[in-house]
């Protein structure tokens, strides 16, 4: 004995004190009794702090402790309904058309593949939102329009600043977007009806590479509203930075 001891590195007296431990009967055996038909009698539904009230009207007296420890041991766990996450989506507003990218970004000619899509950008003045179409050829940017809202009328806007463009009516782009509600409710998401590929409506052919771009989108309506909201706002340091921001977006 005194080797195993040794070897185990504990005391003579712990290894007497556990041993007898285990011979005691469990003093908590008719409380363990009493939780479990309270709990199941309760639908499963009370907590430690409820099954301690019960006991007590038993004229059972013990702490939070004991009945926590009690309930864990005898695996009494009260379910938690799991708290859902808002969604706003309430499904297809729109058949879906047919996935004519199928994740090939890249394009041989200009004006055969654009991509678009909503940003936000979180500025000290409030949120901006940059609606932009580029083009897979050379990642040149077809038009733009910024907002401050991310809504049908930014879309279309960026829309028909692309189409005004297009000279020549006989190449027709495929526009891929992710489907989302603002890009669903908008122009883009009608299907051209004469096209064969049958990709989205926007017919008027290819841009003239010779223009510029800034000159060309130029979405005043929109542009005009977010410079009044940052000149509007109180904070000198917040006017300054919204108007870096503006310039760079420009």
């Amino acid at each position: 004995m005194p080797e195993l001891l040794a070897q185990l590195r504990i005391a003579r007296s712990s290894y007497f004190y556990h041993r007898t431990r285990m011979c005691l009967a469990d003093k908590y055996a008719a409380v363990r009794h009493s939780l479990a038909e309270i709990f199941e009698a309760n639908r499963r539904c009370y907590g430690y702090r409820r099954l301690q009230a019960s006991l007590a009207r038993q004229s059972v007296i013990i702490s939070e402790k004991v009945v926590q420890r009690l309930m864990k041991q005898e695996l009494l766990v009260v379910a938690r309904p799991r708290r859902r996450r808002f969604g706003s989506y309430l499904g297809e507003i729109s058949p879906a058309p047919e996935n004519l990218i199928n994740r090939d970004f890249h394009a041989k000619a200009p004006n055969v593949k654009w991509l678009t899509d909503i940003t936000e950008f979180q500025i000290p003045a409030g949120k901006v939102y940059l609606s932009p179409i580029i083009d897979c050829f050379d990642g040149m940017v077809i038009s733009w329009s910024i907002g401050t809202q991310p809504d049908a009328g930014l879309v279309n806007t960026m829309l028909d600043a692309a189409i005004e463009t297009m000279t020549n009516g006989e190449e027709r782009p495929i526009v891929h977007s992710d489907r989302g509600g603002s890009l669903s409710l908008a122009r883009l998401a009608r299907t051209d009806q004469r096209s064969k590929t049958g990709s989205l409506d926007v017919s008027k052919g290819l841009l003239t590479r010779q223009r510029s771009v800034r000159r060309l989108l130029r979405p005043v309506e929109n542009r005009t509203l977010l410079s009044t909201r940052l000149e509007d706002h109180h904070n000198r340091t917040v006017r300054r930075r919204g108007r870096r921001l503006y310039s760079l977006v420009q």
